[in-house]
């Protein structure tokens, strides 16, 4: 099974069930979303989510990986603009670099550790599912896949993208590219008013002429 085989099903799961909430999509409410996660009692407390999330739990249920999607940018490991440390060796996978059968395992190392490192790095978690598929693991794989689906979700439902105050919510700007790229669209332009990043598609090449996405949860914050 290749790549875009494997991820396809997934894909088809996720549309499905958007499809049969006809597409429904509610912006995060973060004052809620920050009582919750705190609230050692609550199914939502975030330490408890993290964990399971990083166990690669498959009970995990939307409402908790919205959680745990915007709930982290109230973790004091939250830097939107942060470069990872191993952000140059990541690169070259992202590349294509290295792909080899020997390299995998060194590849998955780095992966595991980006995620360590940044848990809610959705292109980090993507790829490390590709290279355990790639490891011929496609348990593991699959598991990782359905968390980054679960978290692409939750940006998913969070508007329809199609205008500035219905924008789809991220929480950093690679997330605009994961989901993008998930899709496989391509843009030919990006601009920002401030509260939202535009993604200009080439004219007439999609039934929309571009995607919103929602940046005022992080947009103008110190880089630390």
């Amino acid at each position: 099974m290749n790549s875009k085989a494997f991820f396809s099903l997934f894909l088809l799961t996720l549309l499905t069930f958007l499809h049969a909430q006809k597409m429904e999509f509610k912006a995060p409410d973060y004052s809620l979303i920050q009582k919750n996660i705190e609230d050692k009692n609550s199914e939502f407390y975030y330490p408890k989510l993290l964990k399971r999330l990083k166990q690669n739990d498959t009970l995990l249920t939307s409402s908790q990986y919205r959680h745990l999607y915007f709930g982290y940018t109230f973790q004091k490991e939250y830097h939107p603009y942060k470069i990872g440390k191993k952000a140059e060796e990541v690169a070259k996978y992202y590349r294509g670099e290295g792909i080899s059968q020997k390299d995998l395992s060194k590849g998955i190392q780095l992966f595991l550790d980006a995620l360590d490192e940044n848990p809610l790095d959705l292109r980090a978690m993507n790829y490390l599912a590709y290279l355990y598929h790639l490891n011929k693991d496609d348990a593991t794989a699959e598991k990782i896949a359905g968390n980054f689906h679960g978290l692409l979700n939750a940006i998913l439902t969070s508007g329809d993208g199609l205008k500035c105050e219905t924008g789809f919510h991220v929480i950093s700007v690679t997330d605009e590219y994961a989901l993008l790229n998930r899709f496989q669209m391509e843009t030919t332009a990006q601009s920002h008013n401030g509260k939202c990043d535009y993604q200009e598609f080439e004219k007439d090449k999609y039934k929309i002429p571009g995607f919103y996405f929602d940046i005022s949860r992080f947009y103008g914050k110190i880089l630390d």
